[in-house]
């Protein structure tokens, strides 16, 4: 199943109760979803669009743009079947989120990978890696402390994939081809987490779902 919808940015036309809101971007049928933390450390406030505006984010744009993610970089960067978005979409009060504010605002989040159902989630930072792994995994560790072992290694979920990304602000020398060549390796694979049910149907043509 498809998500018909003509719209790039907040396809699913999400109107949460906050002044600086940044919604998610891209193709709401991707088969990659680039996850961040939120508007104040991954950007967008000026543009509307997740991860635009500062140095850091344009150092993950052109990696994921030499990984075949998107096709052109900038403020409203074109996408290679790609959604960008936040677990956290609004700027938080205060500069951080809240658990309260967590819980009302990852409701979004997760509607929107939900709905998108992408192959592979790419986790920006370690809130955004958490969040993946204790949501859609079986794995029941603590990232705050790993990402520089875990930024592009595989880790399979529940009906995804996941590779996640450390954060770019943290970034060392190395760490942007690290994470083009594990997507480009994946990219070259067979990732897409689907079950042919056709056998089941008369005729037995193919008949691929998530």
């Amino acid at each position: 199943m498809q998500t018909v919808t003509d719209r790039v940015s907040n396809p699913f036309g999400f109107d949460p109760d906050c002044e600086q809101f940044v919604p998610g971007y891209g193709d709401a049928n991707a088969d990659f979803h680039v996850l961040g933390d939120h508007p104040g450390v991954h950007g967008g406030l000026d543009t509307g669009v997740p991860f635009t505006g500062t140095a850091a984010v344009r150092r993950l744009q052109a990696a994921l743009e030499r990984a075949g993610l998107l096709e052109t970089t900038g403020a409203e960067p074109d996408v290679a079947s790609t959604y960008l978005s936040y677990r956290h979409p609004c700027l938080p009060e205060g500069g951080e989120p809240t658990p309260a504010s967590d819980a009302n605002m990852e409701r979004f989040a997760d509607t929107e990978i939900r709905a998108i159902t992408a192959h592979v989630l790419l986790p920006v930072g370690a809130r955004a890696t958490q969040f993946v792994l204790d949501n859609y995994t079986a794995q029941a560790r603590k990232v705050d402390v790993e990402m520089a072992a875990l930024h592009g290694e595989e880790i399979r979920g529940a009906g995804w994939l996941v590779y996640p990304v450390r954060d770019p602000r943290e970034w060392e020398t190395g760490d942007d081809e690290t994470l083009v060549e594990a997507l480009r390796e994946l990219r070259a694979t067979d990732y897409r987490r689907e079950s042919d049910l056709g056998r089941f149907l008369p005729g037995g043509d193919p008949y691929r779902v998530r």
